[in-house]
């Protein structure tokens, strides 16, 4: 079985080398893009999709089973770092099986986009500075497996000077930090299954929670692992100026 912490591989994999039940909380923000042959899923561009390079068909892609990463694609030389649209590829029942097998509990972000039970307890990230006018949505949802009411966190979506982002469906830390405070208890252990730009391990760290992350993507993956062994470099630090 693998140990706690963040690994490049993808996530179906991964999640196969665990028990049932083995994680407390699965927070997760899966791909949700053109998903037109998988079950659950659909187009997220519909007509508009003609408009970015693709790199590979989508019929291509699903034969794999997987979501075909960046670096992939441009070793194949059928992708530029700018266009980059095929990454966005949902996840098929397969994924869902082993995710709901792993996990007690489940929060997924994109989660209207999937075929799930009704739910009364679903989390909206209303984004600050996001005008009605703007091309980027003005909130996103979350699916949850709680009985609770719903909850609304507002919270702008720009990073921080310092702290750049890099991936395209990047999350604030503190989002992750509001959902952790109040939905996993001291001790539970957390999974996401689609790392991106790593703000949920990097909030896993913050609030004391053990980890498991996984990201197939190589060229993502080491990005995100030289910011989340940054924000440790520097908690390290202030936790020596404290003593």
């Amino acid at each position: 079985m693998l140990d706690f912490g963040f690994y490049n591989m993808d996530c179906v994999e991964g999640m196969k080398e665990f028990p049932d039940k083995y994680f407390d909380l699965a927070i997760i923000d899966p791909p949700y893009g053109d998903a037109s042959g998988v079950e659950g899923g659909w187009n997220r561009f519909g007509q508009r999709f003609d408009r970015y390079k693709n790199p590979l068909p989508i019929k291509e892609l699903q034969k794999t089973g997987r979501n075909m990463g960046l670096s992939e694609l441009v070793e194949l030389g059928r992708a530029s770092t700018e266009k980059i649209i095929s990454w966005d590829i949902a996840p098929g029942k397969a994924f869902f099986t082993e995710l709901f097998r792993v996990s007690r509990n489940q929060i997924i972000w994109g989660g209207n986009y999937f075929d799930l039970p009704p739910t009364r307890c679903f989390l909206v990230w209303r984004k600050l500075t996001i005008s009605e006018n703007f091309s980027m949505a003005m909130a996103e949802y979350a699916w949850t497996s709680f009985n609770d009411n719903a909850k609304v966190f507002e919270y702008p979506p720009q990073g921080k000077k310092d702290d750049p982002r890099f991936h395209p469906t990047a999350k604030p830390i503190a989002l992750y930090e509001w959902v952790l405070n109040r939905y996993a208890k001291p001790g539970d252990i957390i999974l996401d299954t689609h790392v991106g730009s790593a703000s949920s391990l990097i909030a896993c760290r913050n609030t004391n929670h053990k980890y498991v992350g996984f990201e197939i993507d190589k060229a993502y993956y080491e990005l995100a692992k030289k910011r989340l062994e940054n924000h440790t470099a520097q908690m390290n630090i202030f936790d020596f100026i404290k003593e």
